[in-house]
């Protein structure tokens, strides 16, 4: 095993045990809920929006290993940026976990979450990645209808 995906698998561990901002938010501007029905991931993404820019950001909920981690690191990653920041970092990460194995992918400006690049491996997997994501995106449309991967 590679040095780097050693770093990755790690990296996806600690956030799985220690999840960040892993708290209800009692006064969260926007909410919604997430689910992945082939795993059984279930999470609540709260936002706090002060205009354009996201000013905080944390989750609750229970899933498996990469579901959680990726919650912990996009809610790192999700405060001090605007909505157009943000959507763009999805958008990246997206096409991250989508593009073909085959087919060489860009993933500058995604940073530490560059880590989930491996779980393009495992296609059923990238549903668990992508979950918080979708419920982002379903957060600040103000969707209340719950957020799936399918």
């Amino acid at each position: 095993m590679s040095d780097l995906r050693e770093l990755y698998q790690q990296t996806i561990i600690d956030h799985n045990r220690k999840p960040r901002n892993f708290h209800p938010m009692p006064n969260a501007d926007h909410h919604a809920k997430g689910h992945n029905p082939l795993c059984g991931d279930r999470l609540e993404l709260y936002l706090k929006i002060d205009g354009q820019r996201i000013t905080d950001a944390s989750f609750t909920g229970a899933g498996c290993a990469i579901s959680t981690a990726s919650a912990s690191m996009m809610t790192e990653a999700l405060k001090g940026r605007t909505l157009d920041e943000a959507k763009a970092i999805y958008q990246k990460f997206h096409t991250l976990l989508t593009t073909p194995l085959h087919e060489p992918v860009t993933i500058d400006g995604l940073d530490k979450l560059e880590v989930f690049s491996g779980v393009r491996e495992f296609p059923v997997r990238v549903k668990c990645a992508t979950l918080a994501w979708h419920t982002f995106e379903a957060a600040v449309k103000d969707d209340q209808h719950e957020a799936k991967t399918e």
